[in-house]
């Protein structure tokens, strides 16, 4: 399953940790957790709250029960390493993200086939073309291309958070060999 909501990326993975961290430890343990959210962490509307729990599923940090949401610790699935010494491991995270948050995997490899850096605008460009390429003529997308730049933004800060991608001081990206 991918999961299409990219939230705002923050500075670092400490306000990752944070968001996790509110969660409930238990589902059922919080009537509203969009609330619990926008009165316990910096995320100011249920917009933005609702956003994140779903990226935090995609990224399985969070898991959703019939009673509710609820956090994910390391080590409490079978989908998890039981000897992973945080959930923010950037590994696992890497790996979530390019595999459940949709259109991540599209933009890292857009970098990693380009021996140099792309802006962001190169990104997009790159996506559209492999897009008419496959679709010839079916599917299109409603997304405007301001909303997709927006969206490729996103996934490209969030690829530099989890150490997948690097940004020069040019704001171009190119992918992170080693890790991603």
């Amino acid at each position: 399953m991918r999961f299409k909501p990219v939230p705002e990326p923050p500075a670092d993975l400490d306000a990752v940790e944070t968001v996790r961290r509110t969660l409930p430890a238990a589902a059922g343990d919080a009537d509203d957790c969009c609330q619990l959210l926008v009165d316990e962490t910096p995320l100011e509307t249920r917009d933005k709250a609702a956003t994140w729990l779903t990226f935090l599923r995609a990224l399985e940090l969070a898991t959703e029960e019939p009673a509710g949401f609820r956090r994910r610790d390391p080590g409490s699935s079978a989908e998890t390493d039981s000897d992973t010494p945080s959930a923010l491991e950037p590994d696992r995270l890497r790996r979530a993200f390019r595999k459940r948050v949709d259109g991540a995997d599209a933009v890292l490899s857009v970098l990693e086939r380009t021996d140099g850096s792309l802006t962001a605008a190169e990104v997009v460009a790159a996506i559209r073309k492999a897009r008419r390429q496959s679709d010839k003529g079916g599917r299109r997308s409603n997304a405007t291309e301001g909303n997709r730049r927006e969206r490729i933004e996103r996934l490209l800060e969030w690829a530099v958070l989890f150490e997948a991608a690097e940004r020069d001081g040019e704001g171009s990206y190119r992918f992170a060999p080693s890790r991603g």
